[in-house]
């Protein structure tokens, strides 16, 4: 009678221990949001610009498969320009921020900062995946995961109005803070 009652429990305990060992080698997501529906995503669709015919059809230049054309539209410098810059100077340093560049850099750069820091990013996201039941159920788990690293913004307002600063931008004080 033992026996036919401890088979499913061991049978149940091995499979789940199975489950949980696997996906050791892929990326962890925490931001489990997904569309229901089976559809584009309407945000990842960028019309082109319209058809236009150049003024001169020889000094157009040579195609270049799986290149850009003069239709594609670059939504980064398009926002720059929107936003009252220059779209030519979207990559390095320009002159105009040299200094605030310099001040920044003035203790030293760390070379490869970015692969240092996606690598120690990925090595957390696997350490605070969540649990057995919400990887399965694929729950969001970010915002949990980065709990400790988050700005208290009520905190922090505080903070700031209790150092005499003003603040403007923020709510009024609620009643029962004191200014």
């Amino acid at each position: 009678m033992q026996a036919p009652r401890r088979f499913p429990a061991i049978a149940l305990a091995t499979v789940m221990t199975l489950a949980a060992c696997g996906n050791g080698d892929t990326v962890p997501s925490l931001m489990n949001v997904r569309s229901t529906t089976g559809g584009p995503d309407e945000f990842g669709i960028i019309p082109p610009k319209p058809l236009e015919m150049p003024e001169d059809l020889a000094a157009l230049p040579e195609p270049t498969p799986g290149g850009g054309n003069r239709t594609d539209r670059n939504p980064t410098a398009e926002a720059v320009a929107a936003l009252g810059g220059n779209p030519a100077v979207t990559q390095g340093v320009n002159s105009a921020h040299g200094g605030l560049y310099a001040y920044a850099a003035r203790y030293g750069v760390t070379q490869g900062i970015r692969e240092t820091l996606a690598a120690e990013d990925l090595e957390y996201r696997r350490d605070n995946d969540g649990r057995l039941l919400e990887r399965l159920f694929n729950v969001n788990v970010y915002y949990k995961a980065y709990a400790e690293q988050s700005l208290d913004q009520h905190a922090e307002l505080w903070r700031w109005r209790q150092a005499g600063v003003r603040t403007p931008s923020a709510p009024p004080p609620q009643p029962g803070e004191e200014e």
